[in-house]
């Protein structure tokens, strides 16, 4: 029942900025932890960021510390990731999760979200 709207996606070059946008709907926001993975080709699955139901707690792969910043708008119901000083490496798609109860263990884990987006293709040339 809970959708989740992803855009913001496309191509730009390395040193770049993008941000990522996930508008979610049919469920209380609030309630729900989001996150952010990414998947390249031929490559599993791998966290990136993650922020808690209630805003306190955010999360980030090492990689990406002090580059990516994640955020949500509870008045649009819409979480977001800032990507500045972008990499070739950084090259994925780019999915939004969600989910109602996460033990804070969980929250860097794809297998423990229930809802997920449809995935936006970032693309970072050298």
């Amino acid at each position: 029942q809970v959708q989740l709207v992803e855009s913001g996606g496309g191509m730009v070059q390395a040193g770049g900025s993008l941000r990522l946008s996930c508008e979610v709907s049919g469920v209380t926001f609030s309630r729900y932890n989001m996150g952010w993975f990414r998947q390249a080709p031929g490559k599993e699955r791998e966290f990136v960021a993650a922020v808690r139901a209630n805003g306190g707690y955010t999360y980030y792969r090492e990689s990406v510390k002090g580059r990516f910043t994640i955020s949500r708008d509870s008045a649009k119901t819409t979480v977001y990731l800032q990507m500045n000083y972008l990499k070739p490496e950084d090259t994925a798609t780019y999915f939004c999760a969600a989910d109602r109860e996460l033990i804070l263990s969980a929250m860097r884990d794809p297998s423990a979200y229930d809802w997920w987006g449809q995935g936006t293709q970032v693309t970072v040339s050298s």
